[in-house]
């Protein structure tokens, strides 16, 4: 399954980790995404929706 949210689209950064050496090693920044119901098209749905969207409201619990 995609680590992506279903609302906005927010989607995993990539990036580097860099040592006080200066060795650089690849590395990933995740969305925090919940599994939350909500209704969409008039049903409910169980999605995955980042916390922004939660906290913004973008989504209806039932």
């Amino acid at each position: 399954m995609a680590k992506v949210c279903d609302i906005c689209g927010k989607k995993p950064v990539v990036g580097y980790n860099v040592s006080h050496a200066h060795n650089k090693t690849k590395k990933r920044w995740y969305p925090n995404l919940q599994k939350v119901r909500c209704i969409q098209d008039g049903q409910i749905k169980r999605i995955r929706v980042c916390t922004s969207c939660i906290k913004s409201g973008r989504i209806v619990k039932p």
